[in-house]
């Protein structure tokens, strides 16, 4: 018989699996205390989902990251914790509350050495990475505004090379995305964004759909194949 209440369903499983698989981390749940106690917003990516960038960046190997959209350092944690000693993450965040929030929870995890935020609309931060001619990026994470999605993209594949992993997350949007007539901007945003990526040969995609603590989203994945 079907669940009268998927999302109830959809936590217990994140529950559990967090239970089985993540073991307890003082300074992930320290960094979510001290997000909420700034009054940020609660849409840190789960545990799991953190742990899962985190994998998916050990795997890239990668040496430099880049993330769009820091909020509290949540991710941004997880990230970094796949550089090697050598390695730097940079960060976006246009909130100036946000950002030092994030400061303070990417220094008490060990991290200040590589994270650099840039604080600042991230269009302008990207440009002005670009203008800096910096080292291509290993893997870029996605997680702002959506609507910006297909500008963040255009600008992030000049700071990529062939084989750079691109992560977006929260795409799916509780199954909204697959609305042409949505009014919502974040919608459309997003639906902009795998227009692009399907219609740009030089990138390999995909999408996964996720349910959990976090309701119904999803995680888009893409490769740079050649530029």
């Amino acid at each position: 018989m079907p669940n009268s209440k998927p999302e109830a369903l959809w936590a217990s499983v994140d529950r559990y699996l967090n239970d089985t698989l993540i073991p307890p981390d003082p300074i992930l749940e320290a960094a979510l205390a001290a997000n909420a106690a700034a009054n940020l917003p609660a849409i840190d990516v789960s545990p799991s989902q953190g742990k899962l960038l985190q994998l998916l960046a050990e795997t890239q190997r990668a040496y430099r990251i880049l993330e769009i959209g820091t909020l509290g350092g949540y991710s941004t944690i997880n990230l970094a914790r796949a550089l090697p000693p050598d390695g730097k993450l940079i960060t976006l965040e246009l909130d100036p509350h946000h950002a030092k929030v994030a400061l303070a929870n990417i220094a008490h995890a060990g991290l200040a050495h590589a994270v650099e935020l840039r604080l600042g609309p991230a269009l302008d931060s990207l440009a002005q990475l670009h203008a800096e001619h910096v080292e291509p990026f290993d893997l870029i994470f996605l997680d702002a505004n959506k609507d910006g999605y297909p500008d963040y993209l255009t600008a992030a594949l000049k700071l990529a090379r062939p084989g750079t992993l691109i992560l977006a997350d929260n795409v799916i949007r509780d199954g909204e995305v697959i609305d042409p007539t949505s009014t919502d901007p974040n919608v459309q945003g997003v639906r902009r964004f795998f227009e692009i990526l399907a219609a740009d040969p030089r990138i390999s995609s995909t999408a996964v759909q996720t349910v959990g603590s976090k309701g119904y989203d999803g995680f888009a994945i893409a490769r740079v194949v050649s530029l």
